[in-house]
């Protein structure tokens, strides 16, 4: 099975990469973008589980590893 794990910084956070690629995408002559967030994205294909069970190992994997969860948030997808 297939799960799609997306992580990003929680509203309020200062996100210093994502004003970087604001003024990136100004400086290029992107005009209208008025603010950039950046996250990552983690695809893991995962066997001999249910999807409830994968659910349950993927928001430990998140909880453990992939996510500081004290400053982002996570979402858990499985394809």
């Amino acid at each position: 099975m297939k799960a799609r794990v997306t992580v990003t910084l929680k509203s309020g956070v200062l996100d210093p990469q994502g004003k970087a690629i604001e003024g990136g995408l100004a400086a290029l002559g992107f005009a209208g973008v008025d603010s950039v967030r950046q996250g990552k994205v983690f695809d893991l294909e995962i066997s001999g589980r249910s999807a409830d069970a994968a659910r349950a190992d993927l928001a430990a994997m998140c909880e453990k590893l992939l996510a500081n969860t004290v400053i982002e948030n996570y979402d858990i997808e499985i394809l």
